[in-house]
């Protein structure tokens, strides 16, 4: 076996810890926010939205790069691991300063067209933080593409780590600039943009270590290597045009939340944050198995590809049904630390528990399964998959409930969850075959 139960702990574990410290920070950060007004609160959502777009683009070309990379570890060939990874960072940061340039010159466009109908003192706070947080893009690009390539070393200890300095810089500047300068949202900005600034910078220096699979060391250069950087983009361009249009119909559903009023959008930000929360496992298992499934391909061994999907999601259910019955049963008391009107509270709860009772049985196929199905390189079909799901389902329904049966911010969640069932059926037919096999 290529990993056994100690190598997935010591891979998982901190992947657990890591995306929970990134969800508790993220309700700090809420709660920070909320002592400012519920306009902040909205705004920065707003901002948020627009934000996860690019940074999932980022992310995707990380993911790319730590597909190629991983089957080559597979191989044992750590020099064109390295070569590989050295032009996923280039590639990544080349295309974060342009995207930073657009968000500076365009942001109030950006935000008058996509949200238009929000109160005005929402749209002034967006627009403050949206410009900070700008900033920080390559940044956050050159960290997720070095925390990739580390996980695809099988090291998630040094991401954990990195994370934990990143969130404390993060809180800490919350609480000076939001609380001691009282400069409100500019403050959670600034916290933000500098503590992703650090992580990129101890991440980097780690990199260039020489005792590992996969360094930077020997392998800096100005040029871009195009053979390398298509391979990576084989992966990358699918799963960043999957994500970007995913994210994309959020910012739609986002647009259509805002004229349910503030109270909605208030609601609807406090149950995204714990909605990460529920579904923590699966987003750190997610990751493991990116890497896991990519060094059993790359090694040529399906049958331990196989093996390793269907343990690391029977985990991931298990450990999200916990989280759920906790959302469930606690919910009303968890909502009293937002500061929320009573209006605001009694939606949030209501919208957090039905999420709560279907991400135990739908979040797993739809997004842990597919990481198996991207490691093989068959992207295409698990692309095509999460647009006409994403699009048909969750946007259309979404409207449809709103429109013609008033469901307001419930209904979206409920397309949500109708989304799920859908590409989880596909993903689950796709990897029954082998022709998933075949693609690599």
């Amino acid at each position: 076996m290529l990993y056994t139960n100690r190598d997935l702990r010591k891979l998982i574990i901190p992947l657990v810890f890591e995306q929970l410290l990134a969800i508790l920070v993220g309700m700090v950060d809420t709660v920070m926010i909320a002592g400012v007004g519920e306009t902040a609160v909205s705004g920065v959502s707003l901002v948020d939205t627009i934000n996860i777009l690019v940074i999932n683009i980022t992310a995707a070309l990380a993911t790319g790069g730590a597909v190629a990379a991983g089957h080559y570890l597979g191989q044992k060939d750590s020099e064109n691991a390295s070569r590989s990874a050295w032009q996923l960072l280039l590639f990544s940061a080349v295309l974060s300063v342009a995207v930073t340039v657009i968000f500076l010159m365009a942001h109030r466009p950006v935000l008058r067209v996509i949200f238009g109908q929000a109160e005005p003192a929402v749209l002034e706070n967006a627009g403050i933080y949206l410009v900070i947080t700008a900033l920080s893009i390559c940044p956050l690009a050159i960290y997720n593409s070095c925390a990739a390539l580390l996980r695809a070393m099988n090291d998630s200890r040094t991401t954990m780590f990195i994370a934990i300095i990143m969130n404390l810089i993060n809180l800490t500047g919350n609480a000076l600039l939001i609380y001691g300068a009282k400069i409100g949202v500019a403050g959670a900005a600034i916290a933000t943009t500098f503590s992703r600034l650090t992580a990129s910078i101890i991440i980097m220096i780690l990199m260039f270590r020489a005792d590992q699979a996969i360094s930077f060391r020997g392998q800096v250069t100005w040029k871009m290597n195009f053979g390398l950087i298509r391979k990576i983009l084989y992966i990358g361009i699918p799963n960043g045009l999957e994500n970007s249009l995913f994210q994309l119909g959020k910012i739609l559903l986002l647009s259509l939340i805002s004229t349910f009023g503030t109270c909605a959008m208030a609601a609807n930000a406090v149950c995204n944050t714990l909605a990460g929360f529920n579904i923590l496992p699966g987003q750190a298992v997610n990751l493991a198995l990116l890497s896991v499934a990519s060094m059993c391909i790359g090694a040529g061994d399906f049958q331990q590809a196989r093996y390793y999907t269907g343990k690391l999601m029977k985990l991931s259910v298990g450990c999200m049904a916990l989280i759920s019955g906790i959302l469930i049963l606690f919910a009303p008391w968890i909502m009293k630390i937002y500061q929320l009107t009573p209006q605001t509270e009694s939606l949030a709860v209501q919208v957090i528990r039905y999420h709560a009772v279907m991400a135990i049985f739908f979040w797993v196929p739809s997004f842990t399964l597919p990481n198996t199905l991207r490691a093989a390189g068959d992207v295409v079909r698990t692309m095509f998959i999460a647009i006409l799901s994403m699009w048909v389902f969750r946007i259309g329904f979404a409207w449809l409930f709103s429109g013609a049966f008033g469901s307001g911010l419930p209904g979206v969640w409920i397309a949500m969850t109708i989304d799920w069932a859908f590409r989880g059926l596909c993903y689950g037919l796709r990897y029954r075959g082998h022709k998933w096999e075949r693609t690599v």
